[in-house]
């Protein structure tokens, strides 16, 4: 009688679902882990689908293509050419001046103009130009980009009417004028028997480079009233200011704190009419 018994209780168990209490929710059946039905393997579209040589074979031509349409636009269409030359940084130069020194062709394309060519050429037939710079000025322009020199002193040229010569900072006689240039002092290099010695050592270009020196040292106030710099022999340099004022310079050397020695002097003796900044730790002013 036992043995049915244990039979029917533990098939029960075994044979039949065991329904869920009311109100209780249901659980929905968990579905096996992997990809949804109906999909394969996932790809990786165009690029996997073709093989790599042939993916090789179309971003060559892909990079031909845009290659040649760039070289087109740069070279064979009418978008990118030079049609116009505009000058910057001329004072005294004119830009028609610079234009015709540049000898830029136009009607080319932008991209094919020499740059380093055209600054060559402005160097050599206008030694007033310091530097030039040349760029291109997308899409039709050619930019020339001028800085002139300055003159620091003059020297007149008798050989050449009475002309003057004008000279940069840097001793570079860059200009031949006819009047001279307000504010700028004349160079005088002294031919006499006293600085024959001096002449024989130095010679007269690197007195005249001393010369130019003391004359880029000048604050722009007193170079503007500085007459004459008249250089006797290395060390020996005196500067003419207006009102008849004298200024002993010396040599071309420490020419900063000659300088701001010669600028206190002048602050604080209005009256006088000598300066001695040759020992520009010791200066000395005299005169009425």
């Amino acid at each position: 009688m036992a043995g049915p018994t244990t039979a029917r209780r533990g098939g029960a168990k075994s044979s039949k679902s065991v329904r869920p209490r009311s109100g209780a929710p249901s659980r929905p059946a968990r579905k096996p882990a992997g990809r949804p039905p109906g999909r394969g393997p996932r790809r990786g579209g165009l690029r996997s689908r073709l093989p790599r040589g042939r993916r090789l074979v179309l971003w060559a031509v892909a990079a031909v293509l845009a290659g040649g349409a760039a070289g087109w636009a740069l070279y064979g269409s009418t978008w990118l050419r030079a049609t116009r030359v505009e000058v910057s940084g001329a004072r005294v130069l004119t830009p028609d001046e610079v234009r015709a020194a540049a000898g830029v062709r136009l009607g080319g394309p932008l991209v094919s103009v020499d740059t380093d060519a055209i600054e060559e050429r402005l160097r050599d037939a206008l030694p007033r130009i310091a530097s030039v710079r040349v760029e291109r000025s997308w899409p039709h322009t050619v930019a020339l980009k001028v800085v002139e020199r300055q003159p620091k002193a003059i020297v007149q040229d008798v050989a050449k009417g009475g002309r003057f010569i004008e000279i940069d900072g840097e001793g570079v006689r860059f200009a031949t004028v006819d009047q001279a240039p307000g504010g700028v002092p004349r160079l005088s290099v002294e031919s006499s028997d006293a600085a024959a010695a001096s002449l024989r050592r130095f010679g007269p270009e690197r007195l005249e480079r001393e010369g130019v020196r003391v004359a880029e040292a000048l604050p722009e106030a007193v170079r503007a009233d500085t007459r004459t710099i008249r250089v006797r022999s290395y060390d020996s340099i005196t500067l003419e200011l207006t009102g008849g004022r004298t200024v002993v310079w010396g040599s071309g050397e420490r020419g900063e704190a000659k300088a701001r020695a010669l600028t206190a002097l002048l602050k604080a003796a209005r009256g006088a009419d000598r300066f001695d900044v040759s020992a520009p730790s010791a200066p000395a002013a005299s005169g009425s």
